[in-house]
């Protein structure tokens, strides 16, 4: 195309990090557990909230997909970011240390704004770069994953936000900061010009097989396919085993720790290193790394050796947590791998059903990760309040096992008729 001034497409990158650093708050929720923990809440109770953020997350996502032909991605983007800052804003007026009301602002409506936002910037960037799917999909989430750090420590150890202020100002402050980066990266979230390629692509024979219009399946017509629930699953087992060990990265951890004998400043200091530093890194990492990979290896492939070794970290974790570098180790190979989950599925969901209707069914696909919020993050609180941490890294270990099995039977579904 040409005679028009198009858009620097690195700009949608920038804008893509930028709002989903502000997404990546709802795993920073960790830092905010012990304190909570310390006012009276139960393990179970803490765990409830997160697992409601990452419910409505994947809820709200399947409505973003369908508002975005209709809202455009630059609103809906916007949208998600008035939300989210609301939320945390609500919280640190209202909520103190109260559970049901801190529930309901972070969990609920928290949760709801990261669902609005989150598939902007994947389907307007897998527009802007065809030619790079699965890299730019892995730069586009990876800010998700480097968010639970920059929160973290901002909270924590960097900012100090909780010791200084409390928890109602860090929340007020958080909800501040969201709306303002979010509004920010929304000004890039546009679509390309219609019939625009990257300078110099020519578009492989595989790629025009996923672009031919026959392959470009509705979500009614995706819902149709046993491929649809083999994604579905696969992602749902691979969800639940990343989302409990995020729930559990400090509370787990540092009872290990004090059970070899560290003081419980020194294994609260050594916990919140591997959640805020090493899980967190490599899951922003992961994200990049695995879709760069992929783009070389296949989506399928990826997907097998991804949870297979996820299933063997999980399993071994409860073995190592209580040596600091053993579980600093096992923290950043259970986050690389779970950050490679939102770099694959929404490749394998374009390659699988078609590019052009990804906004939609990714968000169906992403159901997933809601299914994983509420089961991994509860089996955990349930079981650490029974004092059984270690079943519930078993199960969700086997699961991953099973996951791998399960991916290796994906085809792409037969064209259907337009």
């Amino acid at each position: 195309m040409t005679g028009k001034k198009v858009m620097n497409r690195n700009l949608v990158v920038v804008g893509a990090i930028l709002i989903q650093l502000c997404l990546g708050a709802i795993y920073a929720w960790s830092v905010f557990t012990k304190p909570l923990v310390d006012a009276g809440w139960t393990k179970t109770q803490t765990q409830a909230v997160f697992a409601a953020g990452l419910a409505l997350f994947a809820i709200v996502m399947v409505i973003a997909g369908r508002l975005m032909p209709k809202l455009g991605p630059k609103k809906l983007a916007m949208s998600g970011g008035i939300v989210l800052g609301l939320g945390y804003l609500l919280a640190g007026l209202f909520g103190g240390t109260n559970f049901w009301p801190i529930f309901f602002f972070v969990g609920v409506i928290g949760g709801s704004g990261i669902g609005l936002a989150y598939v902007v910037p994947i389907a307007v960037g897998m527009r802007w770069f065809p030619d790079k799917k699965g890299l730019i999909t892995g730069l586009a989430v990876a800010g998700f994953g480097f968010g639970a750090l920059l929160w973290v420590k901002l909270a924590g150890t960097w900012g100090a936000l909780i010791e200084n202020l409390g928890l109602s100002t860090t929340f007020t402050i958080y909800g501040i900061v969201f709306f303002l980066a979010v509004f920010i990266g929304s000004l890039w979230m546009v679509y390309p010009p219609e019939g625009w390629k990257p300078t110099g692509w020519v578009q492989s024979e595989k790629e025009k097989k996923f672009d031919d219009t026959k392959s470009q399946l509705k979500s009614g017509q995706m819902l149709k396919t046993p491929q649809f629930y083999m994604i579905l699953f696969t992602f749902a087992f691979g969800a639940s085993a990343g989302l409990m060990s995020i729930g559990l990265m400090k509370l787990f951890p540092m009872q290990a720790l004090m059970a070899n004998g560290y003081s419980e400043i020194v294994a609260s200091g050594i916990a919140g290193t591997a959640m805020a530093v090493f899980f967190s890194l490599a899951n922003g990492l992961g994200r990049i790394v695995w879709g760069a990979v992929s783009d070389k290896l296949g989506r399928k492939k990826s997907i097998v050796v991804m949870m297979t070794t996820q299933g063997i970290f999980v399993i071994l974790f409860q073995w190592i947590a209580g040596t600091p570098a053993l579980l600093y180790l096992g923290a950043a190979l259970i986050g690389f791998n779970f950050g490679g989950n939102f770099a694959l599925f929404p490749t394998i969901t374009a390659e699988t059903f078609g590019t052009k209707y990804i906004g939609q069914n990714y968000g169906w696909v992403f159901l997933a990760y809601g299914i994983g919020g509420i089961f991994g993050p509860i089996l955990g609180g349930k079981l650490g309040d029974m004092n059984n941490f270690s079943l519930a890294f078993i199960i969700c270990g086997i699961l991953c096992l099973f996951a791998a099995a399960i991916i290796m039977g994906v085809k792409p579904p037969k064209a259907q008729k337009v």
